[in-house]
């Protein structure tokens, strides 16, 4: 094997090129052989060729890159798996740990509910309020799209997140800055302000009460009262608002929902708004009476994406509160747990039974969605 970084890479280049030639016409022929045996004729023959010969690269990947690692996962969650150890067989030893002795992992299933229940609602609300406000016909609608898209485009990388981290400052953030100003220049945004951080906190120390146990963080809030005139949420500095910090970025990255509903509201026949007008339906019955029904698929389909991904989050909890070792319990959700056990403590078996558990919950809930949906989504009304 060469030394030279440079010809080492041209070479492993050029035998990965080899493997994908010769992997397309193993599985040509191979389809074509098949095709033979079944009695086709020779021109199906040849068309099989060609399909699964052009095919080839991406069967081939799918099989290297997703099912072997996915049964390699499979057998992993049986065995006690400690890098460098070689994999020891356990059983089911790692999923009873997992649902009656490990705190950490129950804690993070909270967190991850919670970011479920309160955050995705929210995010769909957003996206869809945005979407309404940008089906009206107005001046720069176009730019207002760019604009609200433009987070999607970003995504939860690093440097954006650390921008966020910044701003969320509680002492010298723009967020606080802003909320500061409103305060003091608008007295009722202050009185609004206080009571969402009581309502806010209160809720949160319920929750961080489950994980402990204990409910003492809830009885020092409400013994609290309502917080004093000059305070500001405490964004990443408190195990009381790690979460919403999290639900924030959430919503702030709901861009590809906002457009999927303004689709759905294009679809929206003009002759239905038209009718109900001239009945004297008010904006908001024509909406609630008209668009809401119309938009339900729309609606089911942004809940299934979004529920799969809130399941699923990460990013944010990573860049905010990894180095945060008081705070970062509070925020763990399900896939940062994984994270932790595979990659930080190097327990491959045990981390791949907790990525086995994430996928059965995210298929009995996505399962549980799909057998609810005809009680509320309207497909019939098109």
């Amino acid at each position: 094997m060469t030394d030279n970084p440079y010809l080492y890479t041209l070479l492993m280049a050029g035998v990965a090129v080899l493997f994908i030639i010769l992997s397309c016409f193993a599985l040509g022929y191979l389809a074509r052989g098949i095709a033979r045996l079944a009695g086709l004729s020779k021109v199906k023959q040849q068309n099989t060729f060609a399909g699964y010969f052009f095919a080839a690269p991406w069967i081939v990947g799918f099989l290297i890159f997703v099912v072997a690692p996915l049964l390699a996962s499979l057998y992993w969650s049986f065995t006690n798996y400690r890098i460098p150890n070689e994999p020891v067989w356990v059983g089911i030893q790692n999923y009873a740990r997992l649902i009656l002795e490990d705190k950490e992992f129950r804690g993070s299933l909270v967190n991850t509910l919670f970011l479920t229940v309160i955050g995705l609602p929210l995010q769909i609300g957003f996206a869809l309020f945005l979407a309404v406000l940008l089906n009206q016909k107005m001046r720069g609608e176009r730019v207002f799209r760019i604009a609200f898209y433009l987070p999607v485009i970003l995504g939860f990388n690093a440097a954006v997140l650390l921008c966020w981290r910044l701003m969320l400052n509680a002492s010298n953030g723009i967020i606080n800055q802003i909320i500061r100003a409103l305060s003091n220049g608008f007295p009722p945004f202050g009185y609004l302000n206080r009571a969402i951080i009581y309502i806010v906190e209160v809720v949160n120390a319920f929750f961080l009460g489950v994980n402990a146990g204990n409910f003492t963080m809830l009885n020092k809030v409400v013994d609290a009262g309502f917080p004093a005139a000059n305070r500001v949420p405490m964004w990443i500095q408190t195990a009381l608002w790690t979460k919403m910090s999290v639900i924030i970025l959430m919503v702030w990255i709901c861009g590809t929902m906002m457009l999927i509903f303004l689709a759905g509201l294009n679809n929206i026949p003009k002759e239905l708004h038209e009718a109900a007008e001239v009945d004297g339906a008010t904006p908001w019955k024509r909406f609630w009476k008209i668009s809401f029904p119309l938009l339900t698929p729309y609606i089911f389909y942004n809940l299934v994406v979004g529920m799969i991904a809130a399941l699923q989050i990460f990013e944010p909890i990573y860049v905010l509160y990894r180095d945060n070792a008081p705070l970062a319990p509070s925020a763990y959700s399900m896939v940062y747990n994984l994270w932790r056990s595979t990659f930080r403590f190097n327990e491959i078996g045990y981390g791949s039974a907790i990525s086995w558990l994430i996928l059965i919950i995210i298929m009995v809930v996505t399962i549980i969605q799909f057998r609810l949906q005809n009680r509320w989504v309207q497909y019939d009304l098109y």
